[in-house]
């Protein structure tokens, strides 16, 4: 048994899962903390946006509260969606009494889609009693502006209305830039000196849950120890993540995935296994005959893989001796930059098609391809802009575009006859490594039982 740090949220329950509880439990556990939860209202909401909140009574919210503080003292503590000013002042009360020192205070006054979540009176109380408990207040513009009174349209009112939160008693302010019209920028105040947290801007839509997934990181780095400063960092970056592995649900708003980057770590240990199980299955078969003079590789990017380094691949490549073939390391993310480029540009073009293997040019290995049915595509090398053969490593990322293009879709197989001081080649493509693995042994063992052909292939390269 091991003893976890817990982190609780005190804040509504949305019924789409996006944001509010649902979302703070999942952020706050992605860091793997232990997540406690006080709900203060029930909202009937979906991708859609806000039909209905039900606040609890205070007595229910004080029995819940009373409950979590009593048994294990949180190593930090956030609170969202609030309700009314009852709410609030018996939520300040009980975290006041309690000498809760890691405080994040996320002011959800109106939903996206203008639902009021937090009475005026509400506002007012959280101004009052629970500003002055918090290490960090998390407004968005439109909140800055309502706890401050202050317009915010250009940089410096962002450092008035800083100024003005402050004075209401909270030790650092974040206003969050998700409702500028350029970057999502956060301008942060500690009371004494600001600056910007950058955030480029992923995609034109709006996410769900974004505010509470922002906090909710917040709050879990300051429970492992991490600055205000460098808390705020961190949760940006799981912010991103979670963007850009967003979940499409409904008719309307994506939510941000929190626990994308969670899920990322399990995927590329996931591949890192499948890729090295599939070796040892080529291995197992002795395909050195399909093993080209410039040697082999094979690789396979992860779900969404932006970059090299979400492509897993051998590094020193894969070589032969005979009919076996041999690996001098174990697979690696960033291992082939060739291998990447290659997966990189089918994948643009089809997400789905994460794998491929490069095995030698023959006229028998090509034609057992054509008797497999495997769809085809080749490219010329002597058509190669100049511009490309100038820049090192453009050429296989032209010709698998271009193969790609001219085809329509992403093939099964793209291949080329070669150029000067380049060997002839074939690409095995696929969705996943199994699938590779399949397609490869399957071109096998209708090379190998054809010895007639290998013959007439060797008497042409000679």
């Amino acid at each position: 048994m091991k003893q976890v740090l817990s982190v609780l949220t005190i804040a509504g329950s949305d019924s789409s899962g996006g944001a509010g509880i649902q979302a703070d439990i999942k952020t706050i556990s992605a860091h793997e903390l232990f997540a406690t939860s006080v709900i203060t209202s029930i909202t009937a909401q979906n991708s859609k946006g806000v039909h209905a909140t039900f606040d609890l009574s205070p007595e229910e919210v004080e029995a819940q509260l009373k409950a979590v503080l009593e048994d294990a003292k949180p190593a930090a503590v956030k609170t969202g969606m609030l309700g009314n000013e009852t709410l609030v002042e018996c939520i300040a009360r009980q975290l006041k009494r309690a000498r809760v020192k890691n405080l994040v205070v996320d002011p959800v006054i109106q939903s996206s889609s203008r639902k009021t979540l937090l009475s005026k009176k509400g506002v007012e109380a959280l101004k009052e009693k629970l500003l002055p408990l918090a290490l960090l207040v998390t407004p968005n513009i439109p909140e800055a502006e309502i706890l401050s009174g202050i317009r915010i349209s250009r940089s410096q009112d962002k450092i008035k209305a800083a100024r003005a939160i402050c004075k209401l008693g909270a030790r650092n302010v974040l206003i969050k830039g998700g409702h500028s019209k350029n970057n999502a920028d956060d301008f942060f105040f500690d009371g004494k000196r600001h600056f910007i947290f950058g955030g480029e801007r992923i995609g034109k839509k709006d996410w769900h849950g974004t505010g509470c997934v922002l906090s909710a990181g917040i709050v879990s780095g300051l429970a492992l120890g991490l600055d205000v400063p460098s808390a705020i960092q961190k949760a940006k970056g799981l912010v991103t993540a979670g963007i850009a592995n967003g979940v499409e649900r409904g008719e309307g708003s994506g939510s941000v995935d929190p626990m994308a980057s969670l899920f990322k770590i399990q995927k590329r240990f996931q591949v890192i296994q499948g890729l090295s199980a599939a070796v040892d299955v080529l291995k197992e078969n002795r395909i050195g005959l399909l093993i080209p003079e410039v040697q082999s590789n094979i690789g396979i990017g992860l779900p969404g893989a932006q970059g090299a380094e979400d492509v897993a691949a051998i590094p020193g490549r894969i070589v032969k001796n005979g009919n076996d073939i041999f690996t001098v390391a174990a697979p690696q993310f960033g291992a082939s930059q060739h291998v990447a480029k290659i997966v990189l540009t089918a994948m643009r073009f089809d997400p789905e098609m994460r794998a491929v293997m490069n095995i030698k040019f023959t006229d028998s290995i090509l034609k057992a391809c054509k008797k497999l049915k495997f769809k085809i595509a080749s490219f010329d090398r002597a058509r190669e802009p100049k511009s490309v053969k100038q820049q090192e490593g453009s050429s296989l990322e032209w010709g698998t575009h271009k193969a790609i293009t001219d085809r329509g879709y992403v093939p099964d197989i793209i291949y080329d006859l070669g150029g000067q001081g380049k060997e002839e080649m074939i690409r095995v493509l696929a969705r996943d490594i199994g699938e590779l693995v399949d397609k490869v042994l399957k071109i096998h063992r209708l090379v190998e039982a054809n010895p007639a052909g290998r013959e007439k292939d060797a008497w042409r390269v000679r």
